[in-house]
């Protein structure tokens, strides 16, 4: 009967113990980064400029500097943008919380892939060891997020 107990009092500790590990992993400390976020890119003379960012939905949080996601949409035609920043070759959207349903990683991955999304520097060093980079659609969607650099890159 004791063995019974201690199983239960075991099982109920690593269900609570893996909800609150879900519940930080997902939610916790995320906040709506859409009222505070600038889209800039790196101009390919130099330095930064904002672009417009219509209908911004964005989160971030101040544990890591790579929870940034954000999605928007921009009225400057792609020809524009690619003749005026600067493009980014390394590329690699993170995943976003699953709740977070604008933002598909994987989906934006294959499209800068295959040409259809052109990827930009956004803000070089936006934290210490992280980049923010922006993929531009033609049709205007667009997507944020921030990645390591080289500071960072596997040696």
């Amino acid at each position: 009967m004791s063995g019974r107990i201690v199983i239960i009092v075991l099982l109920a500790f690593a269900a609570a113990f893996g909800g609150a590990l879900f519940w930080f992993q997902n939610y916790a400390y995320y906040e709506d980064a859409a009222g505070g976020a600038v889209i800039r890119l790196t101009h390919v003379g130099g330095g930064l400029q904002p672009i417009p960012a219509d209908d911004m939905v964005a989160i971030d949080a101040e544990t890591s500097p790579l929870k940034f996601r954000a999605c928007f949409s921009t009225p400057v035609s792609l020809a524009m943008l690619t003749e005026t920043y600067e493009i980014y070759d390394a590329a690699v959207p993170l995943n976003a919380p699953f709740w977070f349903d604008c933002f598909d990683a994987e989906a934006i991955a294959r499209d800068i892939a295959s040409g259809r999304a052109i990827p930009f520097m956004g803000e070089r060093g936006i934290a210490e060891g992280a980049d923010r980079v922006v993929a531009v659609y033609d049709d205007g969607r667009a997507f944020a997020w921030h990645q390591l650099n080289e500071k960072y890159a596997e040696q």
